[in-house]
């Protein structure tokens, strides 16, 4: 496991505009460039780009289920400015990411476009698409 983490500037934006010209609406946040990262060091190393400006006025529950041998649950709930993070399940999340975890790594970590993981069936976004794209805005 890798315990230098690096946030990639701009991954977020990349990905959200080729979710957007591909009509798919998916954009994820946090980066982990290390390809031997787990889900968990990008969680917590989205706790150090958060942007409390870019979050407010948004309300939205974020979940994540993961597949894998270091898969599990993560939760994001945003709401207007501040923001709670955890593992398991969150009630009524607003937006559902289901992917494995070496691919979430990947996608994060800017390895794998996240719409052509999408595309290929990897990657699955269920719910408001609009605050999808919204989340690699607070977490750029």
């Amino acid at each position: 496991m890798s315990g230098n983490l690096r946030i990639k500037p701009g991954v977020f934006i990349r990905l959200g505009l080729l979710a957007v010209a591909a009509c798919l609406g998916v954009t994820i946040a946090a980066a982990a460039g290390d390809a031997h990262s787990t889900p968990q060091e990008v969680f917590d190393a989205m706790r150090g780009s958060f942007q409390p400006a870019k979050a407010k006025g948004v309300h939205a529950k974020y979940q994540w289920d993961l597949s894998g041998p270091n898969g599990g649950q993560w939760w994001i709930d945003v709401e207007d400015g501040k923001y709670k993070m955890g593992k398991g399940k969150i009630d009524n999340p607003t937006v559902t990411f289901v992917t494995s975890d070496k691919d979430w790594v990947a996608i994060s970590g800017g390895q794998l476009s996240g719409t052509w993981a999408y595309v290929i069936g990897r990657f699955k976004v269920r719910g408001d698409q609009g605050l999808a794209r919204k989340l690699g805005e607070i977490f750029p």
